[in-house]
């Protein structure tokens, strides 16, 4: 029998794969799930016993947490990347590592196909066939519910037929949990003018007394959060606890999938938004003018490169190695202040601060030069501005080349 590892989540797509392989097509499936942030012990627990019942000869799970953290998560703190001014890519930038940990496991049980249950019309599809092609092309890639464009009821009626009598009722909300924040999927987001209901999102609001937050950053990675140390990831799930009982986070992102169609997705993702916001802010105090501009650009180019699939070019190393040596200087406390449904940036405190009194306040008095050096310095600058405008102006002598 053939090896195959199935990227198993537990859901419809997935169960019907693991039936189908194991049965119609003989393969030996050894079911992988990788948790980035989204499995309980528990529901881990119940995707191994799903699994096994549905025929497959082995289940693993891999912790794939702090990899997440340290291969991805970290640079979208480093670039501020959101995509489309928005989105913090809390879901697609887990189908990297996921895939990567799946080819690993494949490669270590000498898998001859890995499997997975994206259909045709995702985005999910590329990223996973891309990492296995440019990893592992030497693996044959299966996809059942793409290639035999099942439907929902197909499948359902499929396992029904073999044994398999599990709740398959659809959820009203697709709900997709994660380190860096959960997506929410529904019919609101299948069009342009309706938004999700309060209900529909994970979180609801719990706590209405504003309270007040001190994050610690150090070299571009929160460390602490109210003088209390911990790991950074430590730190994203603690504040994501705190901040999601105000219901902060919300929102719904609009943008241009691998595909070529536009797509709507709903997410709660309050220890993403606050970080990223908070991390910026940071950045805007001990950065120079250039070295944001840069980053502003070299960012915006990874989030869009990690989202269409993109997470093995090299070029993508080579803007981390960048990323990272622009974080030398961003250390210091941020001040947060958290509402119902919202939150507020304070200032910070940093000894890398460049908003330096010693060198004058803005719009007050300056104390590092003079009213002349001022004046001649403005004068030089407007320099450019005033060829120009005498060369092109409709007043500036005709040209008498042309007479």
């Amino acid at each position: 029998m053939n090896k195959l590892v199935l990227a198993y989540s537990g859901g419809l797509d997935t169960s019907y794969c693991a039936k189908y392989l194991s049965k119609d097509q003989g393969f030996e499936v050894h079911a992988v799930s990788v948790n980035t942030g989204g499995f309980s012990n528990k529901e881990i627990d119940s995707i191994k016993e799903k699994s096994l019942q549905l025929g497959a000869s082995t289940y693993t799970s891999i912790d794939a947490v702090q990899t997440f953290y340290e291969t991805v998560v970290k640079y979208l703190i480093f670039g501020n990347v959101l995509k489309n001014n928005t989105y913090p890519l809390s879901v697609s930038a887990e189908r990297i590592v996921q895939a990567i940990e799946i080819v690993k496991h494949a490669k270590k049980i000498g898998a001859t196909h890995i499997a997975h249950g994206s259909t045709g019309a995702g985005n999910d599809q590329v990223r996973f066939d891309m990492i296995f092609q440019i990893i592992a092309p030497e693996i044959k890639i299966i996809t059942p519910i793409r290639d035999h464009k099942l439907s929902r009821e197909a499948e359902i009626a499929y396992l029904k037929e073999n044994g398999v009598d599990y709740s398959w009722e659809k959820a009203k909300y697709s709900i997709n949990r994660g380190l860096w924040g959960t997506s929410v999927g529904g019919e609101e987001t299948l069009s342009s003018d309706k938004a999700l209901p309060d209900s529909a999102y994970p979180s609801q609001l719990q706590e209405k007394n504003p309270t007040n937050l001190t994050l610690t950053f150090e070299k571009g990675e929160l460390v602490a959060i109210d003088g209390k140390k911990g790991s950074p990831v430590q730190n994203i799930m603690a504040l994501e606890v705190l901040a999601s009982k105000y219901a902060i986070g919300r929102d719904i992102h609009v943008g241009d999938t691998i595909i070529g169609i536009k797509g709507r997705v709903g997410f709660e993702a309050p220890a993403a938004l606050i970080i990223i916001k908070a991390h910026h802010l940071l950045e805007k105090h001990t950065l120079s003018k250039w070295q944001q501009f840069q980053k502003e650009q070299l960012g915006n180019f990874y989030g869009m490169l990690l989202h269409e699939g993109n997470y093995l070019d090299a070029v993508m190393r080579n803007i981390e190695t960048f990323l990272t040596d622009t974080q030398k200087n961003v250390s210091g406390d941020v001040f947060v202040s958290l509402y119902p449904f919202q939150y507020r940036l304070n200032g910070i405190k940093s000894k890398h601060d460049l908003m330096n009194a010693a060198f004058g306040s803005y719009g007050e008095m300056n104390k590092g030069w003079t009213a002349d050096e001022a004046k001649g310095f403005i004068k030089i600058l407007s320099n450019p501005g005033k060829i120009y405008n005498h060369v092109n102006s409709p007043l500036a002598p005709k040209d008498r080349s042309q007479d």
